[in-house]
C-alpha cells in the first residue's frame, strides 16, 4: 500500500464552476461561498477570482441573499435571531439591517402570533374545551413566550402574540 501524502489533492473542477453548482443548490453570501470553495481546497486567489466574477455576473449578491433570507426565515424568526444568522453568513450590518426593515411592527407580530398559536397547540385546544388542567396565561407565557424569545422576537412581542393566543384573537388585528 502506497504511503498517505499529506498534501491534499487539488479539485478536479475548475473553481467557477463549483462556485456556480453551490449558487445553483440555493444562494450564498459571498464570505459563506468563499468559506465553502476554500474548503474544498481551492487556493485564496482563484476563489477570490471565481467570487469577483460571480459577483460582477450577478449571481452573487449580497443584499439579495439577505433579503430572501429574511423573507424565508421571518415566519419563524425574530429580528434578532435573523440578524445573528446574516451575521454568521458574513452579510454586513447594513445590508443586514436593510433586508430587516421589510419585517415591520406588524408582520413581526403576525408571524409570532402564528407561531405561539403553534407552539402552544394542546394547551390552547384543552382551555377552549374548557379543561380543567389547562394550564394559565402565565404558564403559556413561560413557555410559549420564552420560546419566542429564543427565537429572537422582542419581549413586548413575545407577550401580545401569547395574549392573542390565550384570549383566541388575531393580534394583528387588534389595534
Amino acid at each position: 500500500m502506497p504511503p498517505r501524502s499529506s498534501k491534499p489533492k487539488p479539485p478536479a473542477a475548475p473553481v467557477l464552476d463549483a462556485g456556480l453548482r453551490l449558487l445553483a443548490n440555493r444562494a450564498h453570501s459571498r464570505t459563506e461561498l468563499r468559506r465553502k470553495l476554500a474548503r474544498r481546497g481551492y487556493e485564496e486567489e482563484e476563489v477570490a477570482g471565481a467570487v469577483a466574477r460571480l459577483t460582477e455576473l450577478g449571481y452573487l449578491d449580497d443584499a439579495s441573499f439577505a433579503s430572501g433570507h429574511v423573507r424565508r426565515r421571518s415566519s419563524t424568526r425574530g429580528p434578532l435571531a435573523l440578524s445573528a444568522e446574516l451575521s454568521a453568513r458574513g452579510v454586513d450590518k447594513q445590508m443586514a439591517d436593510a433586508a430587516l426593515a421589510g419585517f415591520d411592527p406588524e408582520a413581526q407580530l403576525a408571524a409570532a402570533t402564528r407561531l405561539a398559536a403553534r407552539l402552544a397547540g394542546d394547551r390552547r385546544t384543552a382551555r377552549l374545551a374548557g379543561d380543567r388542567q389547562t394550564a394559565g396565561y402565565r404558564e403559556l407565557l413561560d413557555s410559549v413566550g420564552a420560546k419566542l424569545l429564543r427565537r429572537g422576537f422582542s419581549m413586548t412581542v413575545a407577550r401580545e402574540a401569547c395574549r392573542a393566543v390565550w384570549t383566541g384573537t388575531d393580534a394583528a388585528s387588534d389595534p
